[in-house]
């Protein structure tokens, strides 16, 4: 098994000037180190390691941005603890970053429901936007769920629809159209939803519902 120091030496090795220049040209401006490795590497390197909680616990602390996506998606839900769920968010500092981690792992820890709507009232953007994210990736992922957390996360999601900050406009929008796509109960109540923030006196909450009912719309 390879330790968090090999690892990351290994994608230093691999490292790329244009792919980091290109990930910045979409956003991702980590605040640490960038190493520009693709998905599909890392995600590679994660199913040779997988379900391992300390080497994802030590991939982490070397704050390496690649090396903590790495972490997202090796570690195992079931080991990872809320105190660790709150350590990670702090250090949140790029979209790719909140949705690699809360889409891969976060979303099917035991305390998903619970941080998603204790994040989405927090202040710090990438927080907030890893509570939405949250809720997507629970409707997209958690089949086993029934529909009341779904049913419950909608007035939240209309709470905080008149956040202009584009990462967080962006997840609501996207927790909005996950759950109304998972089955057509929730379709219809997502979109009375939309209909309820579409009147709001908000670019942000009009933007989200437009969008949201345009493609559930389409999809029914």
């Amino acid at each position: 098994m390879q330790t968090a120091a090999a690892i990351v030496a290994h994608l230093r090795e691999l490292s790329s000037r244009p792919n980091i220049e290109g990930q910045r040209r979409f956003g991702i401006t980590p605040k640490t180190e960038q190493l520009g490795i693709c998905l599909p590497v890392l995600r590679k390197v994660a199913r040779a390691n997988r379900d391992n909680h300390e080497l994802a616990l030590a991939l982490w602390q070397t704050g390496v941005y690649d090396a903590r996506l790495l972490a997202g998606f090796g570690d195992d839900p079931q080991q990872v603890s809320r105190q660790q769920m709150e350590t990670w968010v702090r250090d949140f500092d790029n979209w790719a970053l909140v949705d690699g981690v809360c889409c891969t792992l976060f979303n099917r820890t035991p305390f998903a429901e619970e941080k998603a709507l204790a994040w989405s009232k927090r202040r710090a953007e990438f927080v907030k936007r890893a509570g939405f994210v949250l809720m997507a990736g629970m409707a997209v992922h958690r089949k086993e769920l029934p529909d009341e957390v779904f049913l419950a996360f909608l007035p939240v999601i209309a709470r905080e629809a008149t956040d202009e900050r584009n990462f967080v406009k962006k997840a609501v929008n996207w927790a909005l159209r996950q759950i109304g796509k998972r089955n057509p109960r929730l379709r219809r109540a997502a979109m009375a939803e939309a209909k309820r923030i579409k009147r709001l006196d908000s670019r942000a909450a009009r933007w989200i519902a437009a969008d949201a009912l345009r493609e559930l719309l389409a999809a029914g």
